[in-house]
């Protein structure tokens, strides 16, 4: 059961977080971005990710991805908390398909993904 509430937290924080940036993205028409340091003023590594394939990081479609990538989330994360028969195997794959957004949700994704695995082999 533990495990569990550490898949739910990290799932509510990662994908809470694209709907927020996203939002905020949409409304202000930039995302949050570090003030500081070596990457201040710089989108994450995800960014590179999406213009390898096309899509403009800073364009209104991709902000528009992170909100609906984001509700997407916390739409299986809700179900995974109630205990729906899909819900198990949806955050699986959410988490492997969310593995592009570099840097704090790759990471997040790998422990959600090792959370999930080790969850399924105690039962």
């Amino acid at each position: 059961m533990f495990i569990k509430w550490i898949i739910i937290l990290l799932a509510v924080l990662n994908f809470g977080f694209m709907v927020f940036d996203g939002s905020r993205a949409l409304a202000t028409g930039d995302y949050i971005r570090p003030k500081a340091g070596q990457h201040a003023g710089q989108l994450g590594p995800w960014s590179k990710a999406v213009s390898t394939i096309g899509i403009n990081p800073e364009g209104t479609p991709m902000k528009v991805i992170f909100v609906l990538w984001g509700l997407a989330g916390l739409y299986i994360t809700y179900a995974f908390l109630q205990n729906k028969p899909w819900a198990w195997q949806a955050m699986l794959v959410f988490n492997i398909a969310s593995l592009w957004y570099a840097m704090m949700g790759t990471m997040s994704s790998v422990i959600q993904i090792a959370l999930l695995i080790i969850s399924k082999m105690l039962r």
